[in-house]
């Protein structure tokens, strides 16, 4: 609704601001008790009064604010902020979808799980996929943030966390919400004589190492968006049997290439954000792996050499180190979606 355009009265105020009998005008100055801060006033062409003169008239045409307001997933507040996180599937329910002088969207923020690593110096699983926006800009986003956020509706919008990938080199998987997807990170490709390359994903996995030389890491930002949801992996090598598996990439840097065959690449490391009112670190690469020089995994919750990637931040998993045949590298982390609006 809005105040009147016309015949205009201190009743119409009083019903789009609210208030009780006797009305007084100077109760409806901006930041009072009715009316937020810096109400545009729009007959007027300006906003409503914080102090000093006031008038009926500079109410024509004016919206009380709105703001968003919904259930779901566990529910923080920070500053005038509402943060909602889920760690696992679930519905983000809106049942007032606000207006544009309270606040009408939500940004987002959607990783997906971690590839994991492969076994016997193979290469580092890929981290999961990030989709970001900072509409608001009321926080630091990260480098990968876009601007825009999401308009919603009083309705239910699901949620999808994928899952991090398992067995030794598989894929993460896609986690979604408010019709967006970041992919599931590509699992490290395994030591052989002719070795595997890397898989691709929301960022790619490392290559493995072996007896016929350098292979391809995975490919990142797969499927294609913008900006990237993450890098490729990194090259393994090997030549004398040795072998060195390269580091998965990270949602912000490609994994590294192994430098020799008896090094391991380093995870691609990953973004930072305070999209949950605190900067913390997503989506960091696994570690390759070799007989001799093991790795970090890449900041943001990528997995050393033979350890998992962080749950709940889209970390790629570590490849295992060793001689074993048979070992497998550590499984990728599970993603997160954390949405974010302003409530009052």
């Amino acid at each position: 609704m809005a105040v009147p355009s016309t015949n205009t009265k201190l009743s119409g105020i009083q019903t789009e601001f609210g208030g009780t009998n006797p009305i007084e005008i100077t109760e409806y100055y901006a930041g009072g008790s009715f009316v937020g801060p810096g109400t545009a006033a729009p007959v007027a062409g300006g906003t409503i009064p914080a102090s000093g003169q006031i008038s009926v008239g500079q109410f024509r045409g004016a919206v009380a604010a709105s703001f968003v307001t919904a259930t779901g997933g566990t529910v923080t507040e920070s500053g005038d902020y509402k943060i909602h996180t889920f760690t696992g599937p679930g519905t983000f329910t809106v049942s007032d979808a606000g207006n544009a002088a309270g606040s009408n969207f939500v940004d987002y923020m959607v990783i997906g799980g971690g590839g994991a690593g492969a076994g016997r110096h193979g290469g580092g699983g890929g981290s999961g996929g990030v989709r970001e926006s900072n509409e608001d800009g009321g926080w630091s986003g990260s480098p990968r943030a876009a601007g825009s956020g999401v308009s919603v509706s009083a309705t239910g919008y699901p949620i999808v966390i994928g899952g991090g990938g398992g067995g030794g080199g598989g894929n993460g998987s896609t986690s979604s919400a408010l019709s967006f997807s970041a992919a599931g990170g590509g699992g490290g490709g395994f030591f052989n004589d002719s070795p595997q390359a890397g898989r691709p994903g929301g960022s790619g996995g490392g290559s493995g190492g072996g007896f016929s030389g350098n292979t391809g890491g995975g490919t990142g930002n797969t499927p294609s968006v913008s900006p990237p949801q993450g890098t490729n992996g990194g090259n393994g090598a090997g030549s004398d049997g040795a072998g060195s598996g390269g580091g998965g990439g990270g949602t912000l840097n490609a994994g590294q290439p192994t430098p020799n065959n008896r090094t391991a690449g380093i995870g691609g490391s990953g973004i930072t954000t305070s999209i949950s009112g605190t900067a913390v670190a997503y989506g960091g690469g696994g570690a390759g792996a070799t007989f001799g020089t093991n790795q970090s995994g890449g900041a943001g919750g990528g997995g050393p050499s033979g350890t998992a990637g962080s749950a709940n931040r889209g970390g790629g998993g570590g490849a295992a180190p060793g001689p074993s045949h048979e070992s497998s590298g550590g499984n990728g982390g599970s993603g997160i979606v954390i949405i974010r609006y302003k409530f009052q």
